[in-house]
């Protein structure tokens, strides 16, 4: 009974250990985010709670969690009620396998990038869920679109992955990263890593592919229906995947917790390499969002299953044919 007590107790300061920060880092990347938008845009962003506006994400939380939930008359109340707590469970889901350091990962699993397809391939259930029980046409069409460019882009996103997979070795995302003592895949798999990122932003519906949030044509998607706190769990599930993507680009292609030409370090200095590889990858969201117009949907489709989907299918042809050369059958 103790050893169970124990067990429980473990886990729990484990899961705190992981969603804790996440949230913490959730809720300040939405505040660089505006004050890197302001500054390319030449203007000053959020400044006006806290010094240099430190507080203003806490200033936000608080506003939607005391605000009135609003569920529409013609809407399926439990569904409408399930679909953001859903979005925003799988996107914590997502951090169980990721290795962030020497012994900093939830679970270290023999198969953790099929783990991660899984929980990534459940995601649009949720925003599916959110634009059918609203019983909005602006919602369901935006529901429509994200689930076509989901899965769209998720099929080239698996074969970039399998390009890594060949190279290392193995599903283990901590193997994965060992496997990049010597060189990062970043450098042998550079087509490859571009189009993991932007892969990632469709993924996660940012700009610029955020078809399924056009404000010109859908207001504002899937979303449109929701106000207080089922607003804000989509708001920190999409911000989330932000995160969570970028830290999966970081172990697939930049060795992770690794320092450059040094290699492993121990476990604090790992840890802070790792967050900020996590950083880099993030800036690249923010700039994607101040320097692109959105898409148009027809070229976001063709993009994905015209030229994403045969360069990475051509690019797991040419690595498994060099990797054969190389080592023998």
């Amino acid at each position: 009974m103790m050893g169970w007590i124990s067990y429980v107790l473990v886990r729990r300061r484990k899961t705190l250990g992981v969603i804790v920060p996440l949230l913490v880092a959730i809720a300040y990347l939405t505040l660089a985010e505006r004050k890197v938008l302001g500054s390319i845009q030449r203007r000053r962003g959020p400044n006006a709670v806290g010094i240099y506006g430190l507080f203003t994400p806490l200033a936000d939380g608080r506003k939607l969690l005391l605000k009135e939930t609003i569920i529409p008359m013609a809407a399926n109340s439990s569904l409408f009620r399930m679909a953001p707590i859903l979005t925003f469970v799988l996107a914590l889901m997502g951090w169980v396998a990721i290795p962030m350091g020497v012994g900093f990962v939830y679970a270290d699993r023999n198969r953790g990038v099929i783990y991660r397809f899984a929980v990534s391939s459940l995601a649009v259930y949720g925003i599916m869920i959110a634009g059918w029980s609203s019983n909005s046409k602006y919602a369901f069409l935006g529901a429509l679109r994200s689930a076509a460019q989901m899965v769209s882009y998720e099929v080239s996103i698996g074969f970039i992955v399998v390009s890594v997979l060949m190279c290392a070795g193995s599903a283990n995302l901590t193997d994965i990263v060992r496997s990049q003592q010597d060189v990062w895949y970043a450098r042998p798999l550079f087509p490859m890593r571009r189009r993991f990122f932007v892969s990632a932003l469709a993924e996660t519906n940012r700009h610029p592919f955020d078809l399924p949030e056009a404000e010109a044509e859908l207001v504002s998607g899937y979303n449109v229906e929701y106000s207080a706190m089922g607003f804000a769990l989509f708001f920190l599930g999409e911000y989330g995947n932000m995160i969570l993507m970028s830290s999966m680009t970081t172990v697939r292609f930049f060795g992770g917790w690794l320092f450059p030409v040094v290699g492993d370090l121990g476990a604090g200095l790992g840890l802070r390499m790792f967050g900020v590889k996590v950083t880099r990858m993030l800036r690249g969201f923010v700039w994607a969002r101040a320097a692109y117009p959105r898409y148009r949907y027809d070229q976001l489709m063709r993009l994905g299953w015209k030229v994403f989907l045969p360069v990475s299918l051509g690019w797991v042809g040419k690595t498994s044919g060099f990797l054969i050369g190389r080592n023998g059958f």
